[in-house]
């Protein structure tokens, strides 16, 4: 059976590689890519949006929450 080809960079074709099979011979797990992609993806965001807080909003129309029963203090 033939091996995966490589693409080398400045070589005129693809040559085959061998790849050791306790690492390649395994079956693939799709939740597992997922996860992986996910968090690189998640790595490579900037994360410079915000939100702003109950206390950072300016005025409002209705309370925020009611008067009794929340357990907060008046």
């Amino acid at each position: 059976m033939a091996g995966p080809k490589a693409q080398v960079l400045g070589a005129q074709k693809a040559r085959e590689v061998s790849l050791e099979a306790s690492v390649f011979a395994v079956e693939t797990k799709p939740s597992l890519v997922h996860e992986t992609v996910r968090a690189e993806m998640n790595a490579a965001r900037a994360g410079t949006r915000g939100a702003k807080t109950r206390g950072l909003v300016a005025g409002g129309r209705s309370k925020p929450w009611r008067q009794k029963g929340t357990g907060r203090a008046r």
